[in-house]
């Protein structure tokens, strides 16, 4: 799903976060609510203005931005 046109950064809302443009639902929200066991569902009834492809489109960037980033494993981390 092509994310680049769903997807923005305005420094004045949300202190800068990856934001599905028109609304104040930063990317890191919707992660947020599916690490803690959200279906899609359920993001879509407690955040009525967005879409099922607002949600899609979500994990997509995410999918993207991550498979760019440098990496260490986990276990290699001191904690």
């Amino acid at each position: 799903m092509n994310w680049k046109y769903r997807i923005t950064v305005d420094p004045d809302v949300l202190a800068g976060k990856f934001i599905i443009k028109g609304t104040r639902i930063s990317v890191e929200l919707i992660f947020d609510r599916v690490a803690d066991g959200w279906t899609t569902e359920d993001i879509l009834s407690a955040y009525p203005h967005l879409s099922r492809d607002d949600v899609l489109v979500a994990l997509s960037f995410a999918a993207e931005y991550f498979g760019r980033k440098k990496t260490i494993a986990a276990g290699k981390v001191a904690v």
